[in-house]
């Protein structure tokens, strides 16, 4: 029993099934006797105070505003890493899934903008169906063995990471509060200090997340969302220190990946993904802000994602990676169609701040949305990947 239990956890794609599953215990619980039990959990009050300084906020959003950060924090990571030494660091492996990622965030943003020109207050979700879930995309992905060849694997992880950049910006631009800027300065004042022990080659972790810590919890009262402080301190973190053998950048990415993949990525989504079914009539599913987030997450991402690598391959801007056929393409864009983890996380940004109890719930569209993109996508994929396994697949032994 243990035995299988380890070889699950190594597999690439068992953080994604574990996410699955917590989401759909999230919305079976939501839906039961236990439905009260749930909103409490949710809404535990949560206080950390030192003298005067006090951060009080309901679990939900010290989930959403603390444990995310760490995830933002390892998606800063990998982003440094493969923009040091990884896919990123060729230019010209850069192109097609560069243009892949803004017409699969581009496409989706105008068809839901589209369906909700009219309402002021639902077009702050305008971002919603722009986001990739990595995880989710890549448990399906997996689902599929050693057919899917390892060009197709690196494919759709550029990709995702291009949108986690996208995503990034776009919190940090459209998503952010009114400023403080005595808490903004705090904040400002960590980065010097972040650069310095780069520069002096600080391996040891602590202090760098200390004052991570430090910034954080500035960001958290600055209004600039507290989630990109993880971003931010993982552009300090070294990946190469002379003094010492290995890399202190690899090992904290090794070291949080288990612990994102398995504990805060799951818990994030058992706590966003509870939507009460009881009631909910065919007026609230096709109101236009769920459809819109729906059309974008299925239509937008595999027209635009599609649509662009065309576009760029007809203009020879890139062309496919070897071994990778057009309906390969297409079935990959289908699953990027998967938002699940970041829209979610971007919804709750974007309706957090209205005060208006709005008669929709985002995380309709947002399900509905990517459950039809990785069926889509799983099935096109099983159809377009070859019959027998390949060299150098996915998940094959290196």
């Amino acid at each position: 029993m243990l035995n299988a239990l380890r070889d699950f956890l190594k597999l690439d794609y068992a953080s994604g099934l574990l996410l699955v599953a917590m989401a759909v215990l999230a919305i079976i619980v939501a839906n039961s006797p236990l439905a009260s039990l749930y909103g409490t959990f949710i809404d535990l009050p949560v206080v950390i105070r030192f003298g005067s300084f006090e951060i009080a906020k309901p679990l939900l959003l010290w989930i959403n505003d603390g444990l995310m950060a760490v995830f933002f924090f390892l998606v800063g990571l990998e982003l440094k890493r493969e923009v040091m030494e990884g896919e990123l660091s060729n230019p010209r492996q850069m192109v097609l899934p560069g243009l892949a990622a803004i017409g699969g965030m581009a496409v989706p943003a105008l068809i839901y903008v589209a369906i909700n020109w009219n309402d002021p207050v639902a077009l702050q979700g305008w971002a919603i169906p722009a986001a990739t879930d990595i995880a989710f995309a890549l448990a399906i992905l997996g689902l599929l063995g050693s057919r899917v060849p390892l060009a197709l694997r690196v494919f759709l992880v550029t990709v995702a990471i291009f949108d986690d950049v996208g995503a990034i910006v776009i919190i940090a631009l459209f998503y952010s509060g009114d400023l403080s800027l005595v808490a903004l300065g705090v904040a400002a004042a960590c980065l010097p200090l972040l650069w310095l022990m780069n520069r002096r080659g600080v391996a040891e972790t602590a202090p760098y997340l200390l004052i991570g810590a430090i910034m954080w919890a500035a960001m958290l009262k600055s209004g600039v969302h507290a989630t990109l402080a993880g971003v931010l301190l993982a552009m300090f973190i070294p990946i190469r220190v002379p003094s010492r053998e290995g890399s202190p950048l690899k090992d904290m990415e090794h070291d949080l990946h288990g612990a994102v993949g398995f504990g805060i990525l799951p818990l994030f989504a058992f706590a966003n993904a509870g939507i009460p079914l009881i009631g909910i009539g065919v007026e609230a599913a096709l109101h236009p802000v769920p459809l819109g987030i729906m059309a974008g997450l299925f239509l937008g991402k595999q027209i635009g994602i599609f649509g662009f690598c065309w576009l760029g391959v007809r203009l020879r801007l890139a062309r496919l990676p070897d071994g990778m056929t057009w309906p390969q393409i297409y079935g990959t864009a289908m699953l990027c169609g998967v938002g699940f983890t970041m829209s979610l996380f971007i919804g709750s940004l974007a309706f957090e701040s209205t005060g208006v109890n709005l008669l929709y719930d985002e995380r309709l569209g947002i399900i509905a949305g990517s459950l039809l993109s990785g069926l889509a996508g799983y099935l096109v994929l099983r159809l377009s990947l070859p019959s027998r396994a390949v060299s150098g697949a996915a998940g094959s032994p290196a």
